[in-house]
């Protein structure tokens, strides 16, 4: 079993019914909202917004995803959400994420995330903004 992530940002998520499928699993595509929303809510705990960037024609997408399904999370477990930086370049970002059930600290799924950075009128790559850059650098150990 993958050790899991300390010193992590950390978003609880209750597993809702629209959330599962007819057996009370979590549907797998839904691991993947609940690390957008830690990746998003771990830049907002930093003061990044991502409305600003979008402000300053910055946007951030998913350039590739490794994900390892580990056990299922059921209707109304309380889950947590861990995210945490782990290397970085000038365009892009790279974060492992893991969906843990709270009550016992069993690791249900993890991933391995790259960002991209992108321009929003034409969808380039450009460099992380200095704000982004900023705090990876004191992320990323």
């Amino acid at each position: 079993m993958t050790e899991l992530i300390s010193n992590s940002f950390v978003l609880p998520i209750r597993v809702y019914i629209e959330d599962t499928d007819a057996g009370g699993i979590v549907f797998h595509a839904n691991y993947l909202n609940y690390m957008e929303r830690a990746r998003t809510e771990w830049l907002r705990s930093h003061g990044i917004g991502l409305r600003a960037g979008l402000v300053d024609n910055v946007n951030y997408v998913v350039q590739g995803m490794e994900l390892y399904y580990r056990a299922p999370a059921k209707l109304d477990d309380m889950l947590e959400v861990r995210a945490v930086p782990i290397s970085f370049g000038r365009v892009w970002m790279k974060l492992r994420e893991q969906v843990v059930r709270q009550c016992d600290q069993t690791l249900l799924c993890e991933a391995s995330v790259t960002v991209a950075c992108v321009t929003m009128d034409t969808g380039r790559l450009q460099r992380l903004p200095a704000n982004m850059t900023s705090l990876l650098e004191q992320q990323v150990q």
